[in-house]
Parts: structure tokens; C-alpha cells; sequence
């Protein structure tokens, strides 16, 4: 099979599949059928103060999975499902920043700057078809990004990289995790090396048990599904508990207030926002594709671009559509971007990748790395067909998001007024169900909780949890990388620092650690 067969052969597992119901002798395709409920559902999420598309992501895999099960045609539809979710909730996070000064979503901090301005004008309406404009825009491009360039950087590490400059890579990215996220390199790392100890527990390559305090639950390891979404959904629960009960009352939204005006979007007022989203774009791509930054330093940066690049007669902050634009085009655009070193090198950019490669590790006959991308004309690499349908259901993500995403926008409003004390207890009831319909075992449930405990007092000492998530899923792939690496040195010791490019790996991870702390403190 040449390239453009792979492609087309993608294209058709998306919208040829497995049948989910028929309309008038029309067949719906599953994964289809999974995309939108996926992006309906995502825009609901952002949209709602207190949840984010990690949030469902997190409670919907294992039920997803229970559904479909763990055979290759689940990944598809799965995939499609927890795709749509992530997009629509980027889109979904705008809302309540414009209409309430409530960002749903970390990344919507900086709309809030000139949202609610707009709002406050009259102007709601315009604005969140700026927000929908610019994020649909930065989210296209990002894509395009993505699809172009994890195929080349895949092949380019699969033949020039091997075994010890893997495992360099993976050094080089967990360090790199650890020293730009949270306040203080010295926690990322220690939350790093954290994962890698739990991950460590129960059977590894030498086929005994260990560190399992003889203990039959541990003695296959602790299930991943249990560390991830304890420390990333139930700690962020628990710590909204603690806030719920110091404050003894629920925060109230702000008064809705009338609107006038037009409140369309121009052609003319498109253009004049596009140099604004082109920068923003680049910039957010460029920051997604690094491993463990993020949507929110790619929208304070977006916006302080913007206001550096603005000479119109509204500045920045006081109702300006140009910074809607130059944030929302910014944090949506890491999206795409982030799959880059997920799809090309294995390795989650950001807690929603984290879900994906989780869902492939769960469902199984899909290993996010290289190998992905291998193009065999002989055999058909099953692998590539799924890569090539996960890109085809983005793209059909990104057109919902271009023909129904600005009106579901502007019905979803309600959804700001749900308070956290009815919110929460529902999200830890669905958490505690999905990880039980998917192990069917209570000491799941028990790991859960203990992991979400290990969330809170993460949070509470200011450790982040992002590099303690990533080093966990990581930690297999890097003991068996080191392994190999080790196997066919001869077993020499030193086997990390016989290649020119593993040094220069290893060397960037020790100035990255150096370079942050500095820059830190």
C-alpha cells in the first residue's frame, strides 16, 4: 500500500465502519456518530464552570470502553469520542469567560479580559462569535501542523534513533515536563520520580513481583487508570470540597445584562482579526508541540502578542475583540499541536493527550510512537490506518466546529448557572463508577480514592501533578527502552553515554532542570 492508500483507507474506517443505526436506509457510522456526541458534549463541558474536557475525558474512557471493548474496532470510536470532547470543550470555555467573567477553563483566563468588557456593551453575541472565529481558526491550523509534520518526525526517529537515544528522548522529556510546569523544577522532579516509583511496582521485564508488599492486587501493578485519574480528577474534586466548605456558600454568576447592538461578525471585522489569529496560532502550535507546557502560557502569550501588535481605538482589556481573538486562537491551537510528540514519539503533550494514550493502552493494538508510522507496501500496518482515522476524525471535528459550533456556543450559556455543590458530587460518583465498571474489582475503587488524597496533598504543597502523571504512563516505555539499550551494549554500564546524541539529550536535561530553576526563582 503506497501513502495515499493508507489515507484513503483512514478515511474509510471513519465513514465506512461499523454501523451504529440506520435513517431511512442511510447507515450512521460509529465513530461518526461518537464525534459529534463527543464535541456536542465537550462544548456543554467548557461551557460549565468547575469541569474542563480532561474532567470528561477522564469519566467517559472507562465507560467507553466497557461499551466497546478491548478489540481494535473500539479505538476508533473511542478515539472520535475523546477528540470531539477536546475540541469542543476549548470552544466551550469562551462561554462563561464572555458572558459571566467566569472562565470555564484555565485557558479562557485571558478572554475574560476583554469578553465580559464586550459583554457589559452589549456586545456578547459579536464577542463569542469572535471567541468561536478565532478558535475555530487557530484549531484548523494546528491540525494542518500536525497532520504534516508527526508522519516525517515519526519516520525521522524510527531510522536515525535507536535504543539508547530513545531512551535519552524519554529522559530528555520528562525533565522537561518536570522543569516547566508548576512553580519549582525541584517538585516537577520529585513528582516525577514519584510516578516512576509506583509505576515500578509488580511484575516488570524480570517477570517477578515487585515492591508488592505481598500483596495479590500489586502484584500486577497498580492499574494506570487508578493513578491518572486519581491524582488528576478526585485530587481537583477534593481540593473543590475543601473551597466549598471554607467559602459555606456557593458562588453566585453575575447578573445577565441586556444586550443591543449588532451583534454579527463582518467579513471586513473577520480580516481586520486575522493578523491577530495567524500570530497566536503560530505561536500556540509551536508551544503545543513541546511536552508539558500547555494552552495557558500559549494564551498569556497570544494576548500579550496581541496587545503589542494592537493600535486599534479600544485597548486591550477594556473590550477590545482583538484580544478575544489573539487568546482564543492561541489556546485552541495547542490542541492539534500537542499530538504532535504523542503520535510522533510516544510521549502526552498535555493532560488531555495523556487520555489518549491511556485509551490506546487500555484498548490495546495501538502504540502511539515510531513504529505508528511505519509504511509497508506488503503487509497493511493497522496502526497507520488507525493513525489516518484519528486524523480524519479531527478534521470532521474541525467542520462541526465550523458549521454548528457558533450557534451551540450561544444555547450552552445556562449551563454557567450549575453550582459546585451539585456539580462535584456528581462528577466523584461517575469518577468512582467508571473506574469500577472498568475493573470490576473494589480495590480499584480503594486505589482511586488513595490516588485522589495524593492529588489534594499535591495540589495543597504546590507539587504539580502533570509530571507525576506522565512519568507513570512513561516509566514502562523507559525501562524497557533502557533495557534494550543495555542488552545490545554488552552490557556496559555506561551504555547512555556511547552515542554522541544521547549525551547531547542527557546534557539539554540537565541545562533545561538548570536553565528553569534559575529563571524560577
Amino acid at each position: 500500500m503506497g501513502v495515499f492508500d493508507y489515507v484513503w483507507a483512514g478515511v474509510l474506517a471513519v465513514f465506512l465502519g461499523p454501523e451504529a443505526f440506520n435513517i431511512f436506509g442511510i447507515g450512521i457510522p460509529i465513530t461518526v456518530l461518537m464525534v459529534i456526541a463527543g464535541f456536542l458534549i465537550g462544548i456543554v463541558t467548557g461551557a460549565t464552570p468547575g469541569l474542563s474536557g480532561p474532567f470528561l475525558m477522564a469519566v467517559s474512557l472507562p465507560i467507553l470502553i466497557s461499551v466497546f471493548g478491548f478489540t481494535p474496532d473500539a479505538l476508533l470510536p473511542v478515539f472520535g469520542f475523546l477528540v470531539g470532547i477536546m475540541k469542543g470543550a476549548t470552544v466551550g470555555g469562551a462561554v462563561p469567560a464572555i458572558l459571566f467573567n467566569t472562565p470555564g477553563t484555565p485557558d479562557a483566563l485571558m478572554t475574560t479580559l476583554d469578553g465580559y468588557p464586550m459583554t457589559k456593551r452589549g456586545e456578547a453575541g459579536k464577542a463569542l462569535r469572535v471567541a468561536h472565529f478565532a478558535s475555530a481558526s487557530g484549531d484548523t491550523f494546528s491540525d494542518l501542523v500536525l497532520f504534516t509534520c508527526a508522519p516525517f518526525l515519526a519516520i525521522a526517529v524510527e531510522s536515525y534513533l535507536g535504543f539508547t537515544e530513545k531512551a535519552a528522548l524519554i529522559i530528555l522529556s520528562l525533565s522537561f515536563v518536570a522543569a516547566v510546569v508548576g512553580a519549582s523544577p525541584m517538585k516537577g522532579l520529585i513528582a516525577a520520580a514519584f510516578g516512576i516509583l509506583l509505576a515500578s511496582i509488580g511484575t516488570g521485564e524480570d517477570n517477578y513481583s515487585r515492591l508488592s508488599l505481598g500483596t495479590d492486587f500489586l502484584a500486577n501493578g497498580i492499574p494506570m487508570i487508578t493513578a491518572v485519574l486519581g491524582v488528576l480528577i478526585l485530587g481537583e474534586v477534593f481540593v473543590s470540597f475543601e473551597e466549598m466548605w471554607r467559602e459555606h456558600r456557593d458562588e453566585e454568576a453575575p447578573p445577565e445584562i441586556p444586550q443591543s447592538g449588532d451583534n454579527s461578525l463582518s467579513f471586513a471585522e473577520r480580516r481586520k482579526l486575522m493578523p491577530f489569529i495567524s500570530v497566536s496560532a503560530c505561536l500556540g502550535t509551536m508551544i503545543g508541540a513541546l511536552p508539558g507546557i500547555g494552552s495557558t502560557l500559549a494564551a498569556t502569550l497570544g494576548y500579550a502578542t496581541g496587545q503589542k501588535m494592537h493600535k486599534g481605538k479600544i485597548p486591550f482589556g477594556e473590550g477590545a475583540p482583538e484580544g478575544i481573538a489573539a487568546t482564543e486562537a492561541a489556546n485552541s491551537s495547542v490542541s492539534g499541536a500537542n499530538l504532535i510528540p504523542v503520535l510522533s514519539l510516544g510521549i502526552p503533550g498535555n493532560v488531555g493527550a495523556v487520555f489518549l494514550i491511556l485509551a490506546a493502552d487500555s484498548i490495546g493494538g495501538f502504540n502511539p510512537g515510531p513504529s505508528v508510522f511505519r509504511f509497508t507496501t506488503d503487509v497493511v500496518n493497522p496502526e497507520l490506518v488507525i493513525a489516518f482515522g484519528l486524523f480524519t476524525a479531527m478534521a470532521f471535528a474541525n467542520l462541526l466546529n465550523w458549521t454548528i459550533g457558533a450557534r451551540f456556543m450561544q444555547m450552552v450559556g445556562v449551563m454557567t448557572k450549575v453550582p459546585k455543590s451539585v456539580l462535584m458530587p456528581f462528577v466523584l460518583l461517575l469518577t468512582l463508577t467508571a473506574v469500577y465498571v472498568q475493573e470490576t474489582n473494589f480495590n480499584a475503587v480503594y486505589f482511586l480514592l488513595l490516588f485522589g488524597v495524593i492529588g489534594f496533598l499535591m495540589r495543597k504543597l504546590a507539587i504539580p501533578t502533570l509530571p507525576f502523571v506522565i512519568a507513570f504512563i512513561l516509566a514502562r516505555n523507559l525501562e524497557t527502552t533502557l533495557r534494550q539499550a543495555f542488552a545490545v551494549s554488552d552490557a556496559d554500564p555506561l551504555f547512555l553515554f556511547k552515542s554522541i546524541t544521547s549525551v547531547a539529550f542527557l546534557s539539554m536535561s540537565v541545562f533545561v532542570v538548570i536553565f528553569f530553576s534559575r529563571s524560577k526563582k
